[in-house]
């Protein structure tokens, strides 16, 4: 049974994604930093970062608990990790939401969607993914129909490398980061705990991808 850390820092939805891991059977452990969370990082398979809020204090409560250093180490060590919404652009340098600097697991940074007479921001409600450079979160399929997941920002990242790329979505014309992935880090912008069926999938092959990888780099 796969066993993921599920990061705590305060600001994610945590009790949705939880519930919808463990619907896949899935088991989930928190991880709230301070002397415990190396110990419960030594348990886990794969880590999942949530986030709902805004940037700056979400790295600083991140930093508070020590969780960014664990976080760094993690993924340099070559270890899997999902990112959710707010937990994806904390993936990355830098936010045009505030000044603190990010994670740097990716490179790039996270720019404000567009502001025009009759496009909303924050960007909300349903759409489908535009496919861009293939990873284990999409289909592989061609003749697959769209997957339509829910979202909810006003923020999206700018990769300084187009490749990371597995998705994007239109916003008034603009088709703006929709997924990433790269090396054994991926992220969702939407909410794909949120996304019905079509979201219960994009984590369930992500599973499927964690087992012949293992934990192990």
């Amino acid at each position: 049974m796969t066993r993921l850390g599920l990061i705590d820092y305060g600001m994610g939805n945590l009790h949705s994604v939880q519930r919808a891991f463990e619907r896949l059977g899935a088991t989930v452990i928190p991880v709230v930093g301070g002397p415990s969370a190396e110990d419960a990082l030594d348990t886990c398979d794969a880590l999942v970062l949530p986030g709902v809020g805004a940037f700056d204090p979400a790295m600083e409560r991140l930093e508070q608990a020590g969780l960014d250093r664990l976080l760094q180490q993690w993924c340099g060590a070559d270890r899997p990790l999902l990112g959710i919404c707010l937990g994806l652009q904390l993936l990355f340098e830098a936010s045009d939401e505030g000044s603190r600097p990010g994670l740097g697991l990716l490179g790039g940074r996270v720019r404000a969607l567009p502001r025009r007479p009759g496009l909303p921001v924050p960007h909300m409600g349903w759409e489908s993914l535009i496919p861009a450079q293939p990873s284990p979160l999409l289909p592989d399929d061609d003749d697959t129909p769209p997957t339509w997941v829910y979202f909810v920002h006003s923020f999206a990242a700018a990769p300084s490398d187009d490749a990371v790329v597995t998705a994007r979505v239109d916003f008034g014309g603009d088709p703006v980061t929709a997924a990433v992935w790269n090396g054994r880090i991926g992220a969702c912008q939407f909410h794909p705990e949120k996304s019905s069926h079509q979201g219960e999938a994009i984590l369930r092959r992500w599973l499927a991808w964690l087992e012949p990888q293992g934990s192990q780099p």
